[in-house]
């Protein structure tokens, strides 16, 4: 039965995002909308178009390849072959769950490799963004390679002994060590992993450093936690982001960021991004994320030990890796939901930060800055209702504008 269950899940989800895709594909017009015409002009709109008609079709081969994939593990046994295939090479049941995962994980990232040179180096590449190269793509895959063995196998491993060693309390454990290990990439991620793909340096003297400057002043920010990336090194999209906190808070811009915006405008960007870190969002992110993994973790100890879980994935014998696999599946449903909520509260943060930098900045700044880059990365600006409910997590390109209207206005 559950086998069964599992089967009908992964079609439904299948068949969930193929209808969401259609959904939001029937808000495409090939006339440019009217609250599109101090936006896209019409050759920029056809583009976008056309990009996100073949992003769609690429998602749907993609997906579907994937699906058969699984479901070929399922009905033909795969998982259990390589259960047995590692529990030839060892006696220890944590070795033989990092066997078991290693080799599904490097045999779906190989299966994939194709799908992800393809989306690089023919879709990004027809329509201007990519600026990678073969050498970059295989360096990046390689060095993901390596963190994945070092830092996923450390943690998988240690999680999975402490279920061996506590089976009841396994979870409490795990959760102290994914909190702690969440903590520590939120304060070293920017210091320990970016400069592995990407070359980081504090943003330099001269007029846009001067306009921070006076921004940092009235809001309370360092400005020596402002850096710039070279993100152009693989694509010509352009993007910020914000990352830790206290000592070792910093927002990061893009090259092309500084590139493609007005100094002003760039400066409303940023207004937003310390918008962020003056709400606290990253931290109540964190809080939320705890919750959520600790709910799982708990749901988790209680039903992997289930052989019947273990079986329906065709396992002679039960064990910690193919009920973790089983249960991944099963509790899919729930997963869902607190990704919707996520998803909620993150469009809900990201008003609030607009807001913030229509307060201490500019709402016409940020919104130049919103549509610039909306355009100039092909961004969809009417998506259906439900497709953003569902997987945005920033609100839609027009609801930020009217928002910064009306805050606008009030100030």
């Amino acid at each position: 039965m559950l086998f069964y269950i599992i089967i009908g899940l992964l079609l439904a989800s299948f068949f969930m995002e193929v209808y969401l895709e259609y959904l939001n594909s029937t808000r495409r017009s090939p006339e440019l909308p009217d609250e599109l015409k101090d936006i896209y002009d019409e050759d920029r709109y056809r583009k976008s178009i056309e990009y996100e008609k073949v992003k769609h079709r690429f998602s749907l081969v993609s997906g579907a390849f994937s699906l058969v994939i699984i479901l070929a593990m399922l009905f033909l046994g795969g998982f259990a072959i390589i259960d047995e295939f590692a529990r030839g090479l060892s006696s220890n049941p944590v070795m033989i769950a990092l066997i078991f995962f290693g080799i599904i994980m490097f045999g779906s990232d190989i299966l994939h490799t194709p799908f992800d040179w393809y989306s690089v180096f023919v879709i990004e590449e027809k329509f201007g963004f990519n600026t990678s190269t073969p050498r970059i793509f295989i360096t990046d895959k390689l060095k993901g390679w390596m963190l994945t063995i070092v830092i996923g196998g450390g943690l998988l491993a240690l999680i999975i002994w402490f279920y061996y060693q506590a089976t009841d309390w396994f979870w409490i454990y795990a959760l102290a060590l994914i909190t702690g290990f969440m903590v520590f990439m939120n304060l070293f991620y920017s210091t320990l992993i970016v400069p592995l793909f990407n070359k980081q340096t504090p943003l330099k003297d001269g007029e846009l450093r001067d306009e921070i400057s006076s921004l940092s002043k009235r809001t309370g920010f360092r400005l020596n936690d402002v850096f710039v990336i070279d993100g152009s090194k693989r694509s010509s999209k352009a993007n910020a982001y914000f990352s830790g906190f206290g000592r070792k808070k910093r927002i990061v811009l893009f090259d092309t960021l500084i590139d493609d915006l007005s100094v002003k405008e760039i400066v409303g960007v940023l207004a937003h991004e310390i918008g962020h870190y003056k709400k606290k969002h990253i931290f109540s992110g964190m809080i939320i994320s705890f919750i959520t993994t600790a709910i799982t973790l708990y749901i988790l100890s209680i039903l992997v030990a289930n052989p019947a879980l273990s079986q329906a994935l065709g396992a002679k014998e039960p064990s910690f890796h193919m009920g973790l696999i089983a249960f991944g599946i099963l509790y899919s449903p729930v997963s869902a939901i607190f990704g919707l909520a996520n998803n909620w509260l993150s469009r809900k943060n990201e008003y609030s930060a607009d807001r913030f930098a229509a307060e201490h900045h500019s709402a016409e700044d940020l919104a130049n800055a919103l549509k610039k880059l909306s355009v100039k990365n092909l961004s969809n600006l009417r998506p259906h209702p439900v497709y953003v409910f569902i997987y945005y997590s920033h609100p839609p390109l027009l609801k930020r504008l009217n928002v910064l209207k009306k805050t606008g206005l009030k100030k």
